[in-house]
């Protein structure tokens, strides 16, 4: 299992001022759903951050974002190791398979890989 990047995601109060900040520190917007918003650096595409209104198909929004070579292998290994599954592994329709587990301290954490 390899981690391919960390993104934090942030609730905005408003997703337009957040998204012109992000943009004044060289963030430019990859991905756009309107409940969620992606920006990447230009110069280094793994540095993102997501600005999150809310979560589409979830229960809670997660704090933050990793993404993984195998989501698969990783749900197996948090489950024999106990941990709590806060949003149960599924394929979604914007090209992610993903589950959300909840770490020692409380904070959700969305683990994904694109099919």
């Amino acid at each position: 299992m390899s981690v391919r990047r960390v993104m934090p995601n942030i609730r905005p109060q408003s997703l337009r001022e957040s998204s012109e900040f992000y943009g004044r520190l060289g963030f430019e917007v990859v991905m756009d759903h309107g409940w969620i918003r992606t920006l990447a650096s230009p110069d280094s595409p793994v540095a993102q951050v997501s600005l999150m209104t809310e979560d589409k198909t979830a229960p809670v929004s997660p704090d933050l974002s990793v993404e993984v070579d195998d989501v698969d292998a990783v749900y197996a290994v948090m489950r024999e190791n106990g941990a709590e599954i806060v949003h149960p592994l599924q394929d979604e329709e914007w090209g992610v398979r993903r589950f959300f587990v909840r770490d020692p301290d409380g904070r959700v954490v969305n683990v994904l890989s694109h099919r």
